[in-house]
């Protein structure tokens, strides 16, 4: 895969960077407002704060911002500071949209399967937007990364035990059918991930 030092490869600009921090994480905060519509879940950090906003009634954004605190100090020992600095400015951005998007416009009527479906890509392209680009949305991409450079694990493999976890979690607080419906959801965004994701076919670090 190429380096960011190779001289034929051209470096992502500040703005670059800015316009698709922001893009992605509008695209998740969307694919959130869809899936809480309806009561749906995702895996990640995003799962545990829908987990915890279920059970307790707290704001998701206030939530997804507290649960990602913990691991800034790791991630910029681990991931460097660039990686930090970008995920810090997602997270906060997310958190911001979620906590402000639906006083902005209302949803009438939405299908769980619908939203499933449309909400695993919106999820799937927003995260695309910020691994192009060197960010993440938090704590278990951030372990998974982790991992997968010191001990050889598959990230995959890793961030998928994690969402298995908070999907079994999630029975304790939604209904099973929405369990069902939210694994569609994981399904369409990591599909969509598997197909638009492949290291080495882009030269734009």
């Amino acid at each position: 895969m190429p380096s960011p030092t190779d001289p034929g490869v051209q470096v992502h600009t500040p703005f670059e960077d800015a316009q698709a921090i922001f893009t992605g994480t509008l695209f998740v905060s969307l694919a959130l407002i869809l899936y809480g519509q309806v009561g749906l879940m995702t895996g990640g950090t995003a799962g545990a704060a829908f987990v915890l906003h279920y059970a307790t009634g707290v704001s998701l954004g206030k939530l997804f911002f507290l649960i990602n605190l913990p691991f800034y100090w790791f991630a910029w020992q681990r991931m460097g500071r660039e990686f930090t600095l970008k995920t810090f400015v997602a997270i906060t951005l997310l958190s911001g949209f979620a906590e402000w998007s639906p006083q902005l416009f209302a949803i009438e009527r939405l299908h769980p399967a619908y939203a499933a479906v449309l909400g695993g890509l919106l999820l799937g392209s927003g995260c695309l937007f910020l691994a192009r680009h060197r960010a993440s949305l938090g704590g278990a991409t951030v372990v998974s990364l982790y991992l997968q450079q010191a001990r050889g694990w598959r990230a995959g493999k890793v961030q998928m035990g994690i969402d298995c976890t908070i999907l079994a979690l999630s029975l304790f607080v939604i209904p099973a059918d929405r369990v069902a419906y939210s694994v569609l959801g994981a399904v369409a965004m990591n599909l969509f991930i598997a197909v638009n994701h492949r290291p080495g076919r882009y030269a734009v670090l």
